[in-house]
Parts: structure tokens; C-alpha cells; sequence
């Protein structure tokens, strides 16, 4: 098979798992550490540190989805919150959101790539934040009257959101289930927590992808650019279609199948990649 050929193969694939894995609570960056393993896709597109870059790039195409699925809801928010309190408390609620993790993420960015970034430490993570979704999902069982619309979020809810979102910095724990079990922590329902991930997701994912493209862009070469371009768009078409189903599915279903197969996932990854002594 010409290698151009295969390139584009194996970046439709990542293309997919970046899609499918971006909003769901499973952690997009070990999916892709996975297949990106399986399909030795380090080797395709011809580093290691160019596939980083393209891992990061592709995100683009998941932003764009869910700006795209959520515009006329955000366009109604901004135009209501000129006279209406409870949409000016929801735009402060998830600026307030946004803040926690994009200071810590600045600060301790280098520290998190250098010593976190590994196959074993994100199968960690994976197990960590499977049984952390388990134990949350049986508290909420316990709960009542809880907050059923985005227009009752306030300032002390956004914070506790951003505080749990800053786990997400941990490669692994997943920032969309960071914020969900943030947003279910801070008295939200399923459907509530999960918009208001969304919605958190757009400042937060262009800040941290534009961050890291600042860095990293130079990696990126003539040759590659149809590669990347075409990751974005797989990637922006799998994630419409999963944004829709996940909010359809939530507010039908609980989020223990998502956590028992970061569970089995994670215990895959901590079997593969344990350090062993030599």
C-alpha cells in the first residue's frame, strides 16, 4: 500500500476515536494513546512529536461540533443575558467554571506533559475516575430536588465545577467526566451537568488547544497538512453525531457502563505499560 495511502487511513481512524472519545467520560487521550500504539501511527506520519501535534490539532474539529450543535442555544443565551439575570448568572457560572483548571493547567503544563503523559499513568487515571463515576453514581441515587436547568446555575456551583475540572488536567481522568461528576457533586441533575460540561468545554478546549498549538506548530510540515486536515473533519462529523447521542442517552441512563469500561480499559493499560525492574 503507497504509504500517502495508508497515512490517510490511519489518520481517518484517529479521526474516529478522537470524535468518539472527546465528549464522552472515557478519556479521548487514552484511546488515542491505544490505537495511535496499535496503528504505529508515530511512524506513518513521521515523529513522534508530529503526532502529538496532530493528537492536539484534531481537537479543532470536535470544538468546532460542538459550537456548531450548541450555536443557536449560546446565540439565544448571549442576547437574553442583556436584560435577563438568569442568563447573565449562567455566562458568569461558566467563566468563573473556566478559571481553576486554565491557571493551574499554565502553570503546571510543562510539569503534567513531563511526568504524567504515560500509557500507564492515564490506565491509573482511567481506574481512578471509573470508580470515583461508580461511588458518585450511587450518592446521586440518594439525592433530591435537584437542579433541572441550566437557568438556575449560579456562581457557587460554576466554581465547583472548575475546581473538579481541574482533575481533568491529570491525562487520564477525562474532562468531560471531570465536570459531569463536578456538576452532579454541586447538585445538578445528569441532563444539566452534562450541558453545562458542554458548554464549559468550548472556552476551555479552544484555550487549551490554541495553547498547545502555540508551542507545537512549528512540528507541523507541508506533507502533513492534508493528514491534519482531514483528522479535523472525521473528527467534527463522528462528534455531532455523538454530542446527540450522549445528551439523548443521558437523560434516560446513569454513567456506570462508562465507568466500568474505564475500569476494564484502564486495567488493560496498566497490564500493557507497568514499569518492570530490569
Amino acid at each position: 500500500m503507497d504509504k500517502f495511502v495508508e497515512l490517510l487511513l490511519k489518520t481517518i481512524v484517529m479521526g474516529i476515536v478522537e470524535g468518539l472519545t472527546e465528549f464522552l467520560p472515557i478519556s479521548s487521550t487514552g484511546h488515542l494513546i491505544i490505537v495511535g500504539g496499535v496503528l504505529q501511527f508515530d511512524a506513518s506520519i513521521g515523529s513522534k512529536a508530529l503526532a502529538d501535534t496532530f493528537e492536539v490539532f484534531i481537537q479543532l474539529g470536535a470544538i468546532i461540533a460542538v459550537m456548531l450543535y450548541f450555536a443557536r442555544d449560546l446565540i439565544s443565551l448571549l442576547k437574553r443575558a442583556r436584560s435577563d439575570k438568569s442568563a447573565q448568572r449562567l455566562l458568569i457560572a461558566v467563566a468563573v467554571a473556566f478559571v481553576p483548571a486554565a491557571i493551574i493547567g499554565v502553570l503546571l503544563n510543562n510539569l503534567i506533559d513531563k511526568y504524567l503523559f504515560s500509557p500507564f499513568t492515564v490506565g491509573i487515571a482511567l481506574v481512578v475516575g471509573g470508580v470515583i463515576m461508580l461511588l458518585v453514581e450511587r450518592w446521586v441515587q440518594t439525592r433530591k430536588q435537584p437542579i433541572t436547568t441550566l437557568d438556575r446555575v449560579d456562581l457557587k456551583q460554576g466554581l465547583g465545577i472548575g475546581i473538579a475540572q481541574i482533575a481533568s488536567l491529570f491525562p487520564g481522568m477525562s474532562r468531560s467526566a471531570s465536570t459531569i461528576v463536578g456538576g452532579l457533586l454541586m447538585g445538578l441533575d445528569r441532563s444539566t451537568a452534562l450541558r453545562f460540561s458542554f458548554y464549559l468545554s468550548i472556552p476551555t478546549m479552544v484555550a487549551a488547544t490554541l495553547y498547545k498549538l502555540v508551542k507545537e506548530i512549528s512540528t507541523i510540515h507541508g506533507s502533513a497538512v492534508p493528514a491534519f486536515a482531514l483528522g479535523t473533519v472525521v473528527s467534527f462529523a463522528v462528534a455531532i453525531v455523538i454530542i446527540k447521542w450522549f445528551l439523548g442517552y443521558v437523560a434516560k441512563h446513569d454513567l456506570r457502563p462508562f465507568a466500568w469500561y474505564r475500569l476494564a480499559l484502564g486495567a488493560l493499560m496498566i497490564a500493557l505499560y507497568i514499569p518492570l525492574p530490569r
